[in-house]
């Protein structure tokens, strides 16, 4: 096979790679798109703001606002919750926290058991309702957290996929520009002929 065919073959099959890289980085920025786009809906529909920024100078153990979620929550304070990261701050150290501090550690399953045992004890029975529906929340919040992952992978994805093509690109520029400039009659890995010794004339 001649070189100049070769680099023809090889810059061809590399510009299918980069076709197929683009489609690949166009994909994964639709679906970091739509999946931003179905949390941040989601979530807007629910309507849940964070505490005003004047409910975190007072925070206090054991009232809505503890001093435990300042460092996370707090920079949120008064918006609107609409992105993945608010949905897990307020999961985790909100909710989480809250939960925590109910009997049986806002553990559902524990306090659903302890009102089983007691049918008649009403209290249990409103610990288990606030049990359920506070971990029910969290779990629709860190399912919305979770999507939201999945969204940035898709856009780290579709950066990488067109980093890749761009460089694929590149080499498949330089392998036309090499093909140009090679004779046709040259061969792949052709070897070059050896030089013949000199006679040595002898005395």
């Amino acid at each position: 096979m001649s070189r100049k065919v070769f680099d023809v073959l090889t810059s061809a099959g590399g510009l299918v790679v980069v076709v197929v890289l683009v489609v690949a980085g166009g994909l994964l920025l639709w679906g970091h798109s739509y999946v931003n786009s179905n949390v941040r809906n989601q979530l807007a529909e629910q309507q849940i703001y964070f505490p005003p920024a004047a409910a975190f100078t007072h925070a206090k153990a054991g009232t809505e606002i503890t001093p435990a979620m300042i460092p996370s929550v707090s920079q949120y304070a008064g918006q609107q919750m609409l992105t993945g990261a608010q949905a897990e701050a307020w999961a985790d150290h909100f909710i989480a926290i809250h939960l925590s501090e109910m009997p049986y550690g806002g553990v559902y399953s524990k306090i659903s058991a302890a009102a089983i045992a007691s049918p008649t004890n009403t209290a249990l029975k409103t610990l288990e309702q606030t049990s359920f529906q506070g971990t029910t929340l969290r779990g629709l919040l860190l399912e919305a957290y979770g999507f939201s992952k999945v969204g940035v992978v898709m856009l780290w994805g579709a950066i990488a996929s067109f980093i890749l093509a761009a460089l694929m690109l590149l080499l498949v520029s330089l392998g036309f520009a090499h093909a140009r400039s090679t004779a046709a009659e040259t061969r792949l890995l052709e070897s070059k002929p050896k030089a013949q010794a000199t006679p040595v004339p002898v005395a």
